[in-house]
């Protein structure tokens, strides 16, 4: 329903929907398929339909209730914008992410042009980050749609990386986060291609963000590029790190 989060970039989870399907190459070994089918086993009520999706209203309220102020990631087990969701519930989560207005709430699709869609009708506050998933160069489009949104803070998130994203337009962006697979089947993740958007990010000035080398052991793995994190969020915009010449 809501906890505490492990995932790097983020503080929080919370989830008024579970389940999704699987729409391009990034969700084939998809961990949330994984994790809805243990968490059915265990007999978690949200997870008695295992990975269909489901819409909980008692799960609305939540963030309501965290007083402190948090990253919350929205959806972790999702797709907001799946298209399966109803207008008037999507409309219920941004009126909850609105009210709950000391929060910075972080969503991301794979459904870009649905989003698109539904853009004019939402009522985007200047919590609500935006983000859309690119795992390679025939997902381009993508970051189109996201830029033609309301949302305040765009946001990319190549996870899992598939393939080297060159020549990216990062205009309108304001944040990228990169990360490799993790799990079972995990596909290889070339660091060239991290290095390749680290060095594009740091020529426009967008905060760059590595979230693992992933893997089947991604904790071994770990998260050094070029012997350190990188931990760049967009509010930290206007305290960039040092960039040597190295990187230029």
């Amino acid at each position: 329903m809501g906890s505490k989060s492990s995932i790097e970039w983020t503080e929080a989870t919370w989830n008024p929907l579970t389940g999704c399907s699987k729409v391009s190459p990034g969700c084939k070994n998809c961990y949330a398929e994984r994790l809805s089918i243990r968490l059915k086993a265990m007999g978690q009520p949200n997870y008695s339909r295992g990975f269909d999706l489901s819409l909980h209203e008692r799960s609305l309220d939540i963030p309501l209730h965290w007083k402190k102020p948090l990253n919350i990631f929205v959806n972790s087990m999702s797709d907001l914008f799946h298209e399966d969701v109803p207008l008037d519930f999507i409309k219920r989560v941004f009126e909850a992410m609105n009210n709950a207005h000391w929060h910075r709430f972080q969503v991301l699709t794979k459904r870009s042009k649905h989003l698109l869609d539904l853009s004019p009708q939402l009522k985007w506050a200047p919590n609500i980050w935006m983000g859309v998933s690119v795992e390679n160069q025939d997902y381009y489009y993508r970051i189109d749609h996201l830029r033609r949104t309301g949302a305040s803070v765009k946001f990319l998130s190549i996870e899992p990386m598939l393939g080297p994203l060159d020549d990216l337009d990062l205009s309108g962006i304001d944040w990228v986060i990169v990360g490799g697979e993790s799990g079972p089947g995990a596909r290889p993740l070339d660091p060239l291609w991290v290095a390749g958007v680290r060095d594009q990010c740091l020529r426009t000035g967008v905060p760059f963000f590595f979230k693992q080398w992933g893997g089947v052991n991604k904790k071994k793995a770990g998260r050094l590029l070029d012997d350190r994190t990188w931990n760049e969020m967009p509010l930290k915009r206007n305290l960039k790190s040092r960039i040597t010449n190295q990187y230029l």
